[in-house]
């Protein structure tokens, strides 16, 4: 990281898969820094403010602005995946530059809504400047087969973020967020294998095929270059989150504004928060369910898990010219 305050206050966690969270438990030792935030903004007539202090009032305004003089625009970017992979935090992180309007909620367009066409999608969107980047997320898009193509239909010009982490992970991730809606479920293991005795594991479970990455990848790179998409770790999201923005603030076209300055490390979630903003007495965490601690399971169950997912692993890695270092 470029600062060493978060760094500093942040802990390492634990390679085992099985518990841990998206944004890892801490020790005691982990505490937060208090620091002012800088940065710069936008005007409503698209030149910089540099070096101008940012604050949440300027913010505010920028907004107030392009919803006077903006208009609705289809997307010119995408979270598309992936579930459960750390999603929710990177459009949270990066709503909070000044360039940047997105969408708060998940309108499922190109999976699930796709006949209500592209002006009622347009009309859900906020409005924006030409001069800002209109996003919406969606994770279920990352694994709809007919998204890619409806998505270069809408725009050939798309960039598109996807959030990925280590799918054994991932998936048990997954898991924990269903078993709390449905609590008689079966078992992890249950779920996750067709024999288990053989190592055979269930590839038609969906958290289980979520994390075979590259499967899903090779159908969007049918239609959009690896250039218009770029890949965030969900694993730096929590040890380096001002590293991961700059890098999607980079992707994205945009001036770096978001910085370690604007995060703390929460020691009971576990995971970054933003600095609370001038307005506000209160930090801004992600909701209550985003941390929660996972089922444990078995070590050899994880073990077999890593083992099937180390050849997709290794193929997306190439792929994406990244590695994740998840095996």
């Amino acid at each position: 990281m470029t600062s060493q305050a978060y760094e500093d206050k942040r802990c390492v966690t634990n390679k085992n898969a099985g518990g841990k969270k998206l944004l890892g438990k801490v020790d005691e030792g982990c505490a937060s820094a208090s620091v002012e935030v800088k940065g710069a903004q936008r005007n409503a007539s698209g030149t910089r403010d540099v070096g101008e202090h940012w604050s949440e009032g300027k913010l505010n305004k920028n907004i107030s602005v392009a919803q006077k003089y903006g208009d609705k625009k289809l997307p010119n970017a995408l979270i598309v995946g992936v579930k459960k992979g750390g999603t929710r935090a990177v459009l949270e992180f990066i709503r909070i530059h000044p360039d940047v309007r997105a969408l708060g909620t998940e309108p499922h367009f190109f999976d699930r809504n796709y006949d209500r066409g592209l002006d009622w999608y347009r009309n859900l969107m906020p409005r924006t400047l030409d001069s800002q980047v209109t996003l919406e997320k969606t994770p279920s898009y990352f694994v709809t087969r007919e998204a890619p193509r409806r998505i270069s239909s809408m725009s050939h010009k798309t960039k598109l973020i996807v959030v990925v982490r280590n799918p054994v992970t991932r998936a048990i991730s997954d898991y924990t967020q269903t078993l709390s809606k449905k609590p008689n479920l079966p078992t992890f293991e249950e779920l996750a294998f067709k024999n288990k005795s053989l190592g055979i594991v269930d590839t038609t479970w969906n958290a289980i095929r979520i994390g075979m990455y590259i499967i899903h990848l090779e159908n969007w790179l049918q239609y959009f270059r690896p250039s218009q998409m770029h890949f965030v770790s969900g694993e730096r999201l929590i040890t380096d989150p001002a590293g991961e923005m700059g890098r999607v603030q980079d992707f994205l076209g945009l001036k770096r504004i978001i910085s370690d300055k604007h995060f703390y490390f929460n020691r009971t979630k576990g995971f970054p928060c933003l600095q609370k903003p001038e307005s506000s007495s209160q930090p801004r965490c992600l909701g209550k369910s985003k941390g929660r601690t996972h089922v444990q399971i078995d070590g050899d169950v994880i073990e077999q898990l890593r083992d099937f997912y180390r050849p997709f692993n290794i193929k997306f890695y190439e792929t994406v010219g990244k590695d994740f270092k998840w095996d």
